[in-house]
């Protein structure tokens, strides 16, 4: 049973009572966006509660009992009120959750997966990267405020006389590409179980200033050899240490290295806890590991890591070179795939290594056009929340949209939008395709630094216009796809308004009580010389109740007993809606969906049909016709509006038996065919064959009246629907 969510409490309270309890986690880690649980048993947790919780974009369950929920920039507020819970302080009774190495190194000894090897490389990669997606960030907004004031000419930042003041600048963004290796050893050391500091001092050793003074050829310092390479225009110096060969490199802003050097020290380190007693770990083992690993590195792994990388980024420029419109097209339509997966930081690592090498990146601009066609699906959602007035949806898609042009995090978007609507992501990929062909097509686009992909970076980009017309185009169609086909199913619009006019009609009518209770508290004040009527008007079928006109006149000297003249009845105003099919006709209450039965989409009548000959209830057009072909929208000249809904879960049958014939857009009569259904393999599917009509705004309406408990031809009145 699952332990309920509901109840007073904070956002954290309610998200560890949604995950089971902190008894049931084993691990609790945190992304840019997202909380990571590792839980005892998965089957604890409810995810459809959670999603419902206000401050949580989505609840993604994984394989092997682990969960993520989606929180997006609070995420580390949250993680940090979740472990100062007193249930997660390890105190009596509760169970104090593992650390995540100590989870994940006992998932990799479970493993019988053939291919879990590579779950855990992509991890280990993963989960280097993505702590250092702030400072990332960071420097990626100071070059683009740098860039802006060299494009506006304020300063030339790649003058040789820049004063202090803004080499001091380039310090700022600077620090965080050159020192990135010592920072990616200390997580991917971390990662593996190993004292972090040690990976980072292991890196730091061939990074210092007597280190990189080798790499000078006037440095004086004997024993060094430079040569040039003439393809590359790369320099290449050897130092004889001790009577060995070893190749110099500048390390600043590499990853291959350290990624490679930390999975070589995991294996020193355990191995020397192994030799030395416990009890001398912390004098010998990090003594040893460095003394044994900074050879290593500098001679052997350093340089076999600037190979690889190397490699890697002549493959990637060879293709950009000789095929750029594959090249252009391929990156963009990757991304949408890689990064739900935490799979892109491979590709990010090679931006890096292309900067370093190259000088500049290949890989970026045609990101952007994945990146921008996402934030461009998130406004078309974000317009149609504004159109159908759905303001969860707003507030998440405006969150989302903010994230994406500002900080050029897509995360928000995808896990808080993109990935609950399957019929988002097409239409995003239309976007992703034509912005990666501008790209292509117009030559490329590079940059000289690692930049997040938003509108603050735009200057980072080389030719800007090329990367513009392409982002904006990705931009454009993504959104214009998404907000012209809707990112939901017509049924599920008709739902979904359904639901927001029945709570606005609540809120319209608790509201309209207040006013009455007030009026009534007024009139029995007791003024002298005048009395107060007030009246109600009963809505059948729905919770609307409104106050009638309230009318004051002078009393007379008639006796008490004179009777209190009726107030003038309005004309009624109505409109009979039709039976669609032959059948016996039933209360919503008794057509066995919860979501009929709560009145959520309408009153209405259900009818047990005697044929499969579905016609027109009424006059209209016909605004939603179903490609399943089970669910009719029809919408009358004086603004009623009619669901017609063939069976219970018939969209399963993905319009197998239902032979449609109509289109949206035209005007039926009543009578006229809708939809011949085979009503035999409506029930061989299993599923109940009632047919439904509900009036989807009857809250805007004075009564909705079925008629129920008889059984009628197809055309005879079953629903008076007053105005």
């Amino acid at each position: 049973m699952n332990t309920p969510v509901a109840g007073p409490g904070t956002l954290a309270e309610r998200i560890l009572r949604g995950v089971g309890g902190a008894e049931n986690i084993e691990s609790l880690t945190h992304c840019a966006t997202r909380l990571r649980f590792q839980l005892h048993d998965g089957a604890k947790a409810d995810p459809a509660a959670l999603d419902a919780l206000d401050g949580v974009m989505a609840t993604v369950p994984q394989s092997g009992d682990r969960l993520q929920i989606v929180i997006g920039g609070a995420v580390a507020r949250v993680w940090t009120e979740i472990m100062n819970l007193p249930s997660m302080s390890g105190g009596a009774g509760a169970a104090r959750p593992k650390s995540d190495a100590d989870v994940k190194a006992e998932m990799r000894a479970k493993s019988r997966g053939r291919y879990a090897w590579v779950d855990n490389f992509f991890e280990y990669l993963s989960d280097s990267f993505r702590p250092l997606m702030g400072v990332l960030l960071g420097s990626s907004l100071i070059i683009a405020i740098a860039s802006v004031l060299d494009a506006l000419g304020v300063v030339d930042f790649r003058a040789a006389d820049k004063s202090a003041s803004w080499v001091f600048v380039d310090a700022m963004w600077r620090s965080v590409l050159y020192f990135l290796p010592i920072m990616v050893a200390y997580n991917a050391a971390k990662k593996l179980k190993v004292d972090p500091w040690v990976g980072a001092a292991v890196m730091a050793a061939v990074m210092t200033p007597n280190f990189t003074g080798m790499l000078d050829p006037d440095s004086g310092i004997p024993g060094i050899t430079c040569t040039t390479n003439a393809t590359l225009g790369t320099q290449s110096c050897v130092a004889h240490v001790f009577g060995l060969p070893m190749q110099l490199n500048d390390y600043g802003g590499q990853v291959f290295v350290p990624l490679m050097m930390a999975a070589v020290l995991a294996l020193v380190y355990k191995g020397l806890q192994k030799v030395f007693p416990e009890t001398v770990h912390l004098v010998f083992v990090p003594f040893f590991s460095m003394l044994i690993m900074i050879p290593v590195t500098a001679f052997l792994i350093g340089p076999m890591g600037v190979w690889a990388g190397n490699g890697l980024g002549e493959g990637l420029s060879w293709l950009n070179g000789n095929a750029p419109i594959v090249f252009a097209i391929l990156i963009p339509l990757l991304y949408p795939f890689l990064v739900p997966l935490g799979l892109h930081w491979p590709l990010n690592a090679l931006m890096l290594v292309n900067i370093n090498t190259l000088g500049y990146d290949f890989i970026q601009g045609p990101m952007g056009a994945w990146n921008f066609a996402c934030f461009g699906a998130t406004a078309g959602v974000l317009l149609l929340s504004l159109r159908h007035r759905e303001a969860e949806m707003r507030q998440t898609a405006t969150g989302a949209l903010a994230a994406g042009l500002l900080g050029g995090i897509s995360e928000p978007s995808l896990y808080g939008i993109h990935l609950r609507f399957k019929r988002i992501y097409p239409r995003m990929l239309v976007g992703c395709l034509v912005g990666g062909v501008i790209v292509g097509v117009m030559g490329g686009v590079d940059t000289k630094a690692f930049a997040f992909t938003s509108l603050l970076t735009i200057p980072v980009f080389s030719p800007m216009t090329t990367y513009v017309i392409a982002i904006t185009a990705a931009f454009g169609v993504s959104m214009a796809l998404v907000y012209f086909s809707d990112f939901r199913t017509p049924e599920d619009r008709a739902r979904a308004n359904a639901e927001r006019d029945a709570a606005e009609a609540l809120a319209s009518e608790e509201t309209a009580m207040a006013g009455a209770r007030e009026l009534a508290t007024v009139g029995t004040a007791g003024t002298t010389g005048t009395a107060k009527t007030t009246g109600t008007t009963a809505t059948t079928g729905t919770a609307t109740t409104a106050p009638a006109p309230v009318t004051e006149a002078p009393v007379t000297e008639a006796p008490e007993t004179q009777p209190e003249a009726p107030a003038p009845e309005a004309p009624a105003q109505g409109t009979v809606l039709a039976a669609p099919v032959a059948g016996r006709v039933v209360d919503l209450d008794e057509v066995g969906d919860p979501v009929f039965a709560s009145r959520a989409l309408g009153e209405g009548v259900g009818i047990e049909p005697a044929d499969g000959h579905v016609v027109a209830p009424v006059d209209g057009e016909l605004a939603v016709v179903a490609e399943t072909g089970h669910a009719f929208g029809i919408r009358t000249a004086d603004g009623v509006e009619v669901l017609i809904h063939v069976g219970i879960d018939t969209v399963q049958m993905n319009g197998e038996g239902f032979d449609v014939r109509v289109r949206a857009g035209e005007r039926v009569r009543a009578g006229d065919l809708l939809v011949e259904v085979d009503l035999d393999a409506v029930r061989a599917a299993e599923h109940p064959a009632v047919t439904l009509m509900t009036v989807t705004n009857t809250a805007e309406l004075a009564s909705v009246e079925p008629h129920t408990g008889q059984s009628v031809a197809a055309g005879a009145p079953v629903v008076t629907v007053r105005r």
